[in-house]
């Protein structure tokens, strides 16, 4: 029934500073959801700033419209906070794509939360997916979790991707529990694919996918690296992604001879993480926080053994026979790695097209789509929210940042007012939709399907009725005959 289109159309917008030619699993959440909602026949559009020369309006698979904002990456690939400045362009796309929802995706991205913003202040129905954790004591935590509560205190519903991140939210952005589900990640089974013809004979490959930065581990990642080659001649590591943390990686690889059995791949295209994984043995993440980890799910589709820090949701992701759970430490991670090593060389590991088809069942996109779609479907009946409640419920966010929050948005308020002097929204022109032949193929198909099914049936029951009028006439003539004969006797 996932695979049906929806009896109710959204207007969708999913915004984030986060997305592809970028690689991570914000960005392969928001590609691989929005084609599922395009298949059962939602609109959606994907807003994000420009990437290099990737600039404007570009179309992806399925007709998957992208605008690529000229707003340039300011820090840690978000762009720089100013509120005000997005707007004008924002309102301008909401309004010429007809947009009914705007969906953020990740606290860290400033284009969501002022995306976000705008269209609470435009009467549009928000949600926001979060994609991580953070703590509660040192100061850039709780810098983002103020900007959360801020984003969050109008937001009409929040997605999290695990419990473990939904009662992290919860506390976080002062929520009530009632207004977040959980909504997991999932994997495309059919691009990673085991293929064990693509693994190094004679060596065990430990693949690290990640970005290489402090948030994902890569000091303890140097710190093991050293110690599990001088154990095990025979171990080999591939290591992708880019980050600060690369120069890390290399100075350790160039103190300890290791060019040979370190391989750094540089940024990797996410159609190229599957040629990666097929090569390892072994996935390891080293990460300090995680909500959900998307790169071990894709990893253990493809048939690595997965060895993984114990923090966040990660224990919540895959059966305990497919990974091994390590405390974010040197020597735990590295006891860890010691046994997936030991298990593969004893042959004591789940075979690779045995777990594919076990990640094929329990993870899909189609069923997160449809998940969203109930989401959807329930804000979308949601009462539009006064403006006296909409401040009312920053103003509760502190006593001092209540109010400045409560400024920010009446600011937000006169300036929507006077963009629709200047740039009233009836001159604004509707944007064309583009037609997608295999949609309405598939609508069309189904309605066949279903007429063809209602004329069998009629058919059958008129099958049904002549046969019970024809039994019935043959038992009126015999009777009829019955009495003439008994008529000529008489």
């Amino acid at each position: 029934m996932n695979n049906c289109l929806s009896l109710r159309r959204h207007n969708v917008c999913m915004v984030s500073d986060f997305f592809y030619p970028n690689m991570g699993g914000v960005e392969s959440h928001i590609y691989q959801l929005s084609q599922c909602l395009l298949e059962k026949g939602h609109k959606v559009i994907i807003m994000t700033h420009f990437y290099g020369d990737r600039k404007g309006v570009r179309y992806l698979t399925n007709g998957l419209k992208v605008y690529y904002l000229p707003f340039p990456a300011f820090y840690n690939q978000c762009i720089l906070p100013t509120i005000y400045i997005t707007f004008p362009l924002v309102r301008n796309i909401l309004i010429k794509e007809q947009i009914t929802i705007v969906h953020g995706h990740s606290a860290f991205s400033t284009l969501a939360h002022e995306t976000m913003f705008h269209a609470r202040t435009m009467g549009l129905k928000t949600v926001f997916t979060d994609h991580s954790l953070f703590g509660f004591a040192d100061a850039s935590s709780i810098l983002t979790n103020k900007i959360l509560q801020f984003s969050l205190a109008d937001c009409n519903h929040v997605i999290c991707v695990s419990h473990t991140s939904k009662e992290n939210t919860v506390l976080r952005a002062g929520l009530d529990p009632k207004e977040v589900s959980v909504i997991p990640n999932a994997v495309d089974a059919t691009m990673f694919v085991p293929d064990p013809s693509k693994r190094h004979p004679g060596k065990i490959t430990i693949v690290v996918v990640s970005r290489l930065v402090y948030r994902k581990g890569m000091d303890l990642l140097a710190g093991i690296i050293p110690d599990v080659c001088q154990s095990h001649p025979d171990v080999q590591f591939i290591i992708g992604g880019d980050g600060p943390k690369r120069i890390l990686l290399e100075e350790v690889r160039e103190r300890h001879e290791l060019h040979d059995r370190v391989i750094m791949l540089g940024m990797l295209e996410h159609r190229k993480v599957r040629d990666v994984l097929v090569q390892g043995d072994i996935l390891i993440n080293t990460s300090l926080t995680e909500a959900f980890c998307i790169a071990i799910v894709e990893a253990a589709c493809c048939g690595l053994q997965v060895v993984s820090t114990k923090v966040g949701g990660v224990p919540e992701v895959l059966p305990p026979d497919l990974i091994y759970l390590a405390e974010p430490n040197d020597q735990s991670l590295r006891e860890e790695l010691e046994r997936a090593i030991a298990d593969k060389r004893a042959g004591r590991n789940v075979p690779p097209f045995v777990a594919h088809n076990r990640i094929k069942l329990l993870y899909t996109w189609r069923d997160v789509a449809h998940r969203t779609e109930r989401v959807y479907n329930r804000v979308a009946d949601l009462v539009e929210r006064e403006t006296k409640e909409r401040l009312s419920r920053y103003y509760s966010c502190g006593p001092l940042s209540g109010k400045l929050f409560v400024i920010a948005a009446v600011l937000n308020i006169w300036f929507m007012c006077f963009l629709q002097i200047f740039q009233p929204r009836q001159k604004i022109e509707i944007a064309q939709e583009l037609h997608r032949p295999h949609i309405f193929k598939n609508f069309t198909n189904q309605k066949n399907q279903k007429e063809e099914q209602r004329s069998q049936k009629r058919t059958l029951s008129e099958c049904e009725d002549s046969l019970t009028n024809g039994t019935t006439s043959k038992i009126l003539r015999r009777s009829n005959r019955k009495k003439r004969k008994s008529k000529q006797e008489l």
